[in-house]
């Protein structure tokens, strides 16, 4: 399966009233693998960046001057991106971006190239109910290193979704690395009859017991006399 983790970079937020897209960063992923076939470009918006996502995204309306234009992209853009899975993160902004883009050089809209769009804000809000889903957010939970995200960028935008898609939809297993790769998987072990062993069981000691009470005592408090544990056992004696 081939997917794309695009991400872009703006001079505002309203692709209606006139913002464009100064950046483009996309990743690819083959059968859940980094590929290395990447694609990047700094745009010339033909406008300047609003104040407040010049400190976002740090890119000075002086650098991009001399930047392609996105009608001089567009083919490769697109030739890239036809037929992918497409992952961004608030895929709604992005989208409408692109749409605006492709619309003002005459090609049709965004998911006619693509096979699909997946939005991971979305899948983060239902894996994460009432908790903070930005990209940053689900780094931290996540375990995705994002320490080198001072300001936003297209590309490490991408890469950074990337991994943070894969823990998603398959744990916290890290982005290059099969745990449990399908060679390793075809092990023949061998039985074993447990009940040929006695197994000890060894008893909390006084320290242990006063630690596990001291415990209790402290979720009593927290959650007002509810402790499962305790409610439980005053039932058995009951």
């Amino acid at each position: 399966m081939r997917q794309i983790f695009l991400d872009t970079e703006t001079t505002g937020l309203s692709a209606a009233t006139g913002d464009r897209v100064i950046e483009i960063g996309c990743v690819e992923l083959l059968n859940r693998k980094l590929t290395g076939n990447n694609k990047h470009f700094y745009l010339n918006p033909e406008r300047d960046s609003h104040e407040d996502a010049l400190k976002v995204h740090g890119i000075s309306n002086e650098f991009l001057r001399d930047k392609p234009k996105f009608e001089a992209v567009a083919d490769e853009l697109m030739d890239y991106l036809r037929d992918a899975e497409i992952i961004i993160h608030n895929a709604q902004f992005d989208v409408g971006f692109l749409n605006k883009e492709l619309e003002l050089v005459g090609k049709p809209l965004f998911r006619e190239f693509v096979t699909s769009v997946t939005d991971t804000l979305v899948m983060a809000k239902e894996m994460f109910p009432g908790k903070r889903n930005s990209l940053d957010a689900l780094c931290s939970r996540l375990g995705v290193d994002n320490s080198g995200r001072t300001l936003h960028g297209a590309l490490l935008d991408a890469e950074l979704l990337a991994d943070v898609y894969i823990n998603l939809t398959r744990g916290q297993d890290a982005l290059l690395i099969d745990a449990f790769d399908a060679e390793s998987t075809q092990v023949n072990a061998e039985k074993v009859d447990l009940s040929t062993f006695s197994l000890p069981v060894i008893a909390a000691n006084e320290q242990e017991n006063a630690a596990h009470l001291d415990q209790l005592t402290q979720l009593d408090k927290s959650s007002g006399g509810k402790t499962l544990w305790r409610i439980l056992v005053a039932d058995v004696v009951a």
